[in-house]
């Protein structure tokens, strides 16, 4: 299952940048050391629908491959978000990603919002990016 709001042209979300609307610093950050990303969102969520097709964009920017990038759909239950990896990885917010290194140690979080897009935070955390 995927999230179609990691879509770059997901229906509905402002336009989708061009590769050359990113700060090449940010998407070399995003590309570097095979870093796995892991996706939580709800298609159904306003906050995913708003920022993940930008990021989808920025992933696609980075050259980052689909093999890569985990989608994990979630839904609303009755005591909070519900799907798979949700207790796992304490998942409470969404949209929220989750970088790893190939081992599967977690090197960053991006949690529902930041004063950056997804891309420019995770950016600061991977490399000390200043966009």
């Amino acid at each position: 299952m995927t999230l179609e709001t990691l879509d770059p042209d997901f229906e509905g979300a402002p336009n989708a940048p061009d590769a050359d609307d990113f700060d090449q610093a940010v998407l070399d950050a995003l590309a570097a050391d095979d870093y796995r990303f892991n996706v939580w969102g709800g298609d159904w969520c306003g906050d995913c629908q708003r920022q993940l097709p930008t990021f989808g964009a920025a992933l696609a920017a980075a050259g980052v491959p689909d093999d890569r990038i985990e989608h994990f759909p979630v839904t609303k239950g009755p005591t909070g978000k519900e799907g798979e990896g949700v207790d796992e990885y304490g998942i409470e917010l969404i949209p929220t990603v989750v970088v790893e290194t190939p081992d599967g140690e977690e090197v960053a979080r991006f949690v529902e919002e930041e004063d950056v897009s997804i891309a420019e935070y995770l950016a600061r955390e991977l490399a000390g990016v200043s966009v």
